[in-house]
């Protein structure tokens, strides 16, 4: 089978580069060789390819900027999958896509099921949630993945900004009033792979369990690494930001441990081989 992988650059795609030659030949490609903010390419791309499986792990992730480029951060994110998910209807391909657990408001304090009702309070937690309907209304076969608080030893995130900290021996302030659930981005792939192997299709919710506020993930990343710095606990408010983020946006993953006969682990027992990484 071919696949064609996008965003191979990113922590998910460049995980998902390493786990998906297991199910076949990959083609992965980067905004150089396609780019989601241009719909001809997107076409040309997948026509040229032919691939039976197409992974779309490229996405605008700029939280705060999606207030103000508004216009890209829906390309990208809503109007580009769902172009993906038209060709992939076209060749009779199944498409994976990427989601996130900002497509909810954060006032439910108990993990949030598939089934519950989006509500994003971000424009980038719109355009997301109107990437999954782009996808969804195509027709294609398909399977979207909801995750949260993504991070690896790839690119800029919370994790490698906690970690540099910690081994700089710098004290830090996290925010103590954000729960969600942090999510390697290995994990994501390998548990890809699982579901495709499954058969799985639909919407599902990919992550470890457990839950944490930034201020004890801080906490755990400083102990992992075996570093001595102090972690302060602060209020979101303290931080001002263009977008808003969900107080509470925990995805409940037992629809996923049901449909892979297993158990999940917590993110916490996933941290050190993250940092053996590094």
């Amino acid at each position: 089978m071919r696949i064609l992988l996008t965003g191979r650059n990113g922590q998910v795609g460049s995980e998902l580069e390493r786990a998906l030659p297991a199910l076949g030949e990959v083609i992965a490609s980067d905004r150089g060789t396609l780019d989601l903010a241009d719909p001809g390419a997107i076409r040309r791309v997948v026509r040229e390819v032919k691939p039976g499986l197409i992974v779309n792990a490229a996405a605008y992730n700029a939280v705060d900027k999606a207030e103000s480029e508004t216009a890209l951060a829906m390309q990208v994110n809503a109007e580009a999958p769902g172009m993906l998910a038209e060709e992939a209807r076209r060749l009779g391909a199944l498409m994976v896509h990427y989601s996130t657990d900002y497509v909810f408001d954060g006032e439910k304090r108990m993990p949030y099921a598939e089934e519950d009702a989006p509500n994003p309070i971000s424009y980038y937690g719109r355009t997301k949630l109107e990437g999954e309907r782009t996808v969804a209304a195509s027709g294609c076969r398909h399977l979207i993945l909801r995750t949260s608080w993504v991070f690896g030893p790839r690119a800029a995130n919370f994790y490698q900004i906690i970690q540099r900290k910690a081994r700089a021996g710098e004290s830090m302030r996290m925010v103590d009033d954000q729960t969600s659930v942090p999510t390697p981005s290995a994990f994501l792939a390998e548990h890809t792979v699982a579901l495709l192997r499954a058969d799985a299709s639909g919407l599902l919710h990919l992550v470890p369990s457990g839950k944490a506020t930034r201020y004890e993930f801080a906490r755990a990343v400083v102990g992992a690494v075996g570093s001595t710095s102090h972690v302060d606990a602060a209020r979101t408010t303290e931080f001002p930001t263009a977008a808003r983020r969900p107080t509470y946006s925990v995805l409940d993953n037992r629809k996923l441990a049901a449909l892979l006969a297993r158990a999940l682990p917590d993110w916490r027992e996933l941290l050190p081989s993250l940092v053996e990484r590094l």
